[in-house]
């Protein structure tokens, strides 16, 4: 009886705590909600328990290094000759 217990817990907080968390994560950084989401089931998948925290980690520094890039001259080098 334990284990079916267990089970339906696990069935219902899973896919709950999978959602939930990259809602909140969103609360606090301004990233957009589907990079949060892949970066925590994409860290999860690759790291394990450690990759919830290093996944969107990773993907954030990513995505804000990427948008300083393009954001800066528009993304492409004005000394450049054609």
């Amino acid at each position: 009886t334990w284990g079916t217990v267990l089970l339906v817990w696990t069935l219902i907080i899973a896919p709950v705590d999978n959602i939930l968390r990259p809602i909140l994560i969103k609360q606090g950084a301004d990233l957009p909600l589907l990079l949060i989401i892949v970066g925590v089931l994409g860290g999860m998948l690759a790291f394990g328990i450690i990759g919830l925290f290093v996944g969107p980690v990773i993907l954030a520094v990513a995505y804000t290094l990427f948008t300083t890039w393009i954001n800066r001259d528009g993304g492409i080098s004005k000394n450049r000759e054609s």
